[in-house]
């Protein structure tokens, strides 16, 4: 019936306009004819409608090679060797995602490069020997982690400065090696020093300050095999006990030579004197742009003002009055670090360190963009994890990281997966800290291959193991996507990565369209600059 209107419609405006053809002629044979044009889209509506069909839709030209973007409609696709420019405009898939037309619609950003951006360029020659650390940290690097073998670009950057005693900020992606490249030269720093006086109460000569237990129990993982080859202890101070487990934390003996502890506990143990910085001589603030942030940066602040940061690396040659060498690393440049560095020591002591792929999209992991509905979530994320756990059982995969924006939507989202019998592990803030002890590291030995968790698994956790993120919420900023897509893909990972992101709010959208602009764009995500 619709076709027949729209039929009848289309002659009615036909014979208007042939009529004053026909009203001009009988006025006279010298007077020019009015020119009327019907558009050509029209004309071949009306004959497809005549004809009863359809001319077949014509072909998208879709250029051979790989693709950088590959969207749901190709004619979005960008080819891996398409670059645009500044000025160029950019045909952006997630255009118009803020409109609900647009539900169901997704695009990925594919794999330009297979390894790491930290194992690129690399000398095959290149060696911890070259970059001036002892032979008794080698034999220890060598008994503790065998499998490492040559330096990442950043710790070759880093190692040499720190051994000259210059104060470093060392912004590099995730899963690039900052945590050896700190710790080594920590390690050899410490060897050469005399051994002072034993105070009343525990002094540990070094510090590492990280945001959480979780982490806290990987790099006292990390640094304690090293420290039992060198005659050096390492402890652990996690926060989330009560002051009775400070003490008894503090009271192991022999006391500490390296302290790794989180800020809330440490604040505790300043305050109450169960331990003194008196004697420190190298500090380390491990993932910094969370420590600065706005929730810790009073009780750094607090730590940083009782600690003797050196002036400059003339302060750290007397080994009888201990300075500290202040380090700091992260893999976004932590903001208003030159406002606080100024408070304890010189801008001029300072060398910043930064990768060639700092802030940007990370090359050699997949990542593909769903725009959905928020009744859809979970009927989208059920199917990939039962199909993940079938690829499991028939032969070897990789383990799954499920991210949420906070802690009740965690649980929830675990009464569900147990509803549908798949098998996970959960980990979140507001847990107490006698059930987060251990998760993540049970998640790392692989006692389920599953994960679900807020972004207090984001930041610095080892995840070789890992091979797919799952960001049921999307992240609330730009740096908590690079944190949590750095769980894939990262120096000593056997699997290769991939990262799925589930979109549902306007905001979201506008986080994706940045992402999508700045990879078609090769460029690095905006506003994570220094301030």
């Amino acid at each position: 019936m619709a076709l027949a209107r729209r039929s009848g419609l289309l002659s009615l405006v036909a014979r208007l306009l042939l009529a004053p053809r026909r009203d001009l002629t009988v006025r006279g044979p010298n007077e020019p004819l009015p020119v009327v044009r019907i558009p050509r889209a029209l004309q071949r509506r009306q004959e497809e409608r005549q004809s009863g069909q359809r001319s077949p839709p014509r072909p998208v030209l879709v250029r051979p090679g790989s693709l950088l973007i590959s969207a749901r409609r190709p004619e979005l696709n960008q080819p891996a060797r398409l670059t645009l420019g500044p000025w160029e405009p950019a045909p952006l898939a997630s255009r118009g995602w803020r409109n609900r037309r647009a539900h169901g619609d997704h695009f990925s950003i594919e794999r330009a490069q297979h390894e790491a951006p930290a194992l690129r360029n690399l000398s095959p020659k290149g060696s911890f020997t070259d970059l001036g650390l002892e032979r008794r940290v080698l034999s220890a690097l060598q008994e503790a982690a065998p499998e490492v073998v040559r330096p990442t670009t950043v710790q070759s950057s880093t190692i040499p400065p720190l051994l000259r005693g210059r104060h470093i900020l060392c912004a590099a992606e995730t899963g690039s090696g900052k945590t050896l490249g700190y710790l080594l030269p920590l390690l050899q720093r410490l060897l050469g020093q005399p051994s002072l006086d034993p105070c009343r109460i525990p002094a540990p000569r070094g510090l590492v300050l990280v945001p959480s237990r979780e982490l806290a129990e990987q790099v006292r993982a990390v640094a304690q095999p090293l420290g039992s080859s060198l005659g050096l202890q390492v402890r652990e101070l996690g926060g989330g006990h009560g002051m009775s487990r400070i003490r008894l934390q503090l009271s192991k003996h022999p006391p500490a030579d390296i302290l790794v502890a989180t800020p809330g506990a440490l604040w505790k143990a300043l305050k109450t004197q169960l331990i003194s910085l008196e004697q420190l001589s190298f500090l380390v603030l491990d993932e910094a742009d969370t420590l600065l942030d706005e929730s810790f940066l009073e009780l750094v602040d607090y730590i940083l003002e009782g600690s003797h940061i050196a002036e400059g690396p003339a302060d750290l040659k007397d080994p009888f009055n201990p300075k500290a060498q202040l380090v700091l690393v992260g893999a976004t440049f932590p903001e208003g670090v030159g406002q606080l560095l100024s408070k304890v020591a010189s801008l001029d002591s300072l060398t910043t360190v930064t990768s060639d792929k700092l802030h940007c999209i990370m090359p050699h992991v997949r990542q593909t963009f769903m725009r959905l509905k928020g009744t859809e979530k979970v009927t989208g994320l059920v199917p990939i994890l039962k199909q993940r756990d079938r690829a499991y059982r028939t032969g070897p995969a990789g383990s799954v990281l499920v991210f949420c924006n906070c802690s009740s939507t965690v649980n929830w989202l675990g009464y569900i997966l147990d509803d549908h019998k798949i098998q996970h592990l959960r980990l979140q803030g507001q847990m107490p800290a006698s059930m987060r002890a251990g998760i993540f590291q049970s998640f790392q030995k692989g006692s389920r291959d599953i994960l679900l968790c807020t972004d207090i698994a984001s930041r610095g956790l080892d995840s070789t193991q890992v091979e797919l993120v799952i960001n049921y919420d999307f992240p609330l900023t730009l740096q908590d996507y690079i944190h949590r897509a750095g769980r894939v893909g990262r120096v000593g990972s056997e699997v290769p990565g991939t990262v799925v992101s589930f979109v549902t709010h306007p905001w979201d959208v506008s986080l994706v369209q940045k992402i999508e602009l700045a990879a078609r764009r090769r460029r690095s995500l905006p506003g994570l600059g220094p301030q």
